[in-house]
């Protein structure tokens, strides 16, 4: 395995397989690493800890569902984009729609993928995966964002802090615009003798910019929460769906079961049947043989009166 893209090549395999099998493969590739003088590459693999089960259904959502986990991406890059251009609340909304389908869907998948692999749906685990979902939106495609297909923990949302930098600025006017990517497509932009004009003095400016990121920050944790909020809903309904078809399923095979025991006796009782009639038939074919013996010796019996009969006259 010459070279460092063989060594990321095996990571990421590590992370595609099933859950139970990562601790073994992991420590196989450790020791593969070593053997090949590669100790600061084995040593990293290492402290590659098994992740839980929700970021494990995630990674698969990277690995087998690229295309919607990458529209996914693409709908938080766009909602940044908008935010951060003052669209209006109707002009800006449809990323944000966007954005949770995409999310949505994806939830909807990690549930059939979870049921697939024999792990339980619960609505606590489907909202664990839920907000790393949003934390992965809302992280997009900046350089910065966590690895995506090689999760070991959940996410959440980032804070407006650690974001404030993922867009630049757009425009002289606005040298403190790429802090505002958490702004809401509902913030309505400022006045334009609010904003900083260049005829304010230092402390105003400072100020009014404080207000309006303040304001767009607040907006944008009512719309991530709504957002959230309605992918959460989805991801119960899925639950819910995953719940009354495993219930289902758990009674067509307990119905299976019991016809197969009926079936298993009905087999039984046919061979006894069987039997019966062989041990009726057998005595039946004896009956015939002494019935036509004892009719024969009946014949024989009456010659022999007859003759004695004669006799006697």
């Amino acid at each position: 395995m010459p070279g460092r893209s063989a060594s990321t090549s095996d990571v990421d395999a590590l992370f595609q397989l099933p859950l139970d099998q990562f601790t073994a493969a992991r420590n196989a590739l450790v020791a593969q690493l070593k053997k090949a003088g590669r100790q600061t590459e084995a040593n990293e693999a290492k402290a590659l800890a098994k992740p839980p089960i929700s970021a494990w259904v995630v990674n698969q959502l990277y690995w087998r569902h690229r295309e919607s986990f990458d529209r996914m991406i693409e709908a938080g890059d766009r909602l940044r984009r908008a935010q951060t251009s003052q669209r209006t609340n109707e002009a800006g909304r449809a990323p944000l729609v966007a954005r949770r389908e995409a999310v949505t869907a994806l939830a909807e998948i990690a549930a059939r993928i979870l049921a697939e692999g024999g792990h339980a749906a619960t609505r606590d685990l489907l909202r664990r995966v839920t907000s790393t979902l949003e934390a992965l939106s809302t992280y997009g495609s900046h350089p910065e964002a966590p690895v995506a297909g090689r999760l070991t923990n959940d996410l959440e949302p980032p804070g407006f802090d650690a974001v404030a930098g993922f867009l630049p600025a757009n425009d002289e006017q606005a040298p403190s615009r790429a802090r505002q990517n958490a702004r809401s497509p509902s913030v309505v932009p400022m006045a334009k003798s609010a904003r900083p004009d260049g005829h304010l003095g230092t402390k105003d400016l400072e100020e009014k910019e404080r207000m309006y990121l303040l304001a767009a920050a607040k907006a944008g944790v009512r719309e991530a929460e709504r957002a959230l909020s309605a992918a959460r809903k989805a991801a119960e309904r899925a639950a819910a769906r995953f719940d009354t078809a495993a219930k289902r399923a758990e009674a067509l095979e307990a119905e299976r079961a019991r016809s197969e025991k009926r079936l298993v006796q009905a087999t039984k009782d046919a061979d006894a049947a069987n039997h019966d009639a062989s041990d009726a038939a057998a005595s039946s074919e004896k009956a015939t043989e002494a019935a036509e013996a004892a009719e024969s010796a009946l014949d024989l019996a009456r010659q022999q009166l007859k003759q004695a009969q004669r006799g006697q006259d």
